[in-house]
């Protein structure tokens, strides 16, 4: 039985990223890429503590992905995968991740570098990225082993 939720934007993600040919296809990619978490001011509180950590994950929602294909080419291969069987955005519940490192807090604005999302992206939800419990020591790279990094073409929008 499908059931409806309601996710409610916490926040926006402000990024140098003005349109997908800029944007990286992974945070790591481009570590230098400088951006702005801004928090609604009532969600403020939610944020104590979170300075103690050093990279965090950022929820988000794919506003400007496109239309939804669950077989498709990705920006690592030219053969194609099933969408949950890669990180492309035009997903039937366009929910991105992104692993960004926390430089500084300011209320309830976090300076962050190594962002991978468009400027202007809704922010769902932050939890931070605790080592111990996020890294599986023996996890597959599965079909993306070994395929090399590569510019976005400009037909796979």
């Amino acid at each position: 039985m499908k059931k409806k939720f309601e996710i409610v934007q916490i926040g926006i993600i402000h990024s140098p990223y003005k349109t997908k040919d800029e944007c990286p296809i992974q945070s790591r990619v481009k570590p230098e890429g400088k951006g702005r978490v801004e928090l609604f001011p009532e969600y403020e509180k939610g944020l104590e503590t979170i300075e103690t950590f050093s990279h965090i994950m950022l929820f988000y929602i794919f506003d400007q992905a496109g239309k939804i294909e669950l077989y498709r080419p990705t920006f690592l291969d030219d053969s194609s995968h099933g969408v949950f069987a890669s990180r492309h955005p035009c997903r039937p519940n366009g929910i991105g991740i992104s692993i960004v490192k926390l430089e500084k807090r300011e209320k309830n604005v976090l300076e962050v570098s190594g962002v991978d999302m468009l400027d202007d992206s809704p922010l769902v939800d932050i939890k931070p990225y605790i080592p111990r419990f996020d890294i599986y020591e023996n996890a597959s790279n599965g079909w993306t082993e070994n395929k090399e990094i590569r510019p976005k073409p400009l037909d796979r929008e």
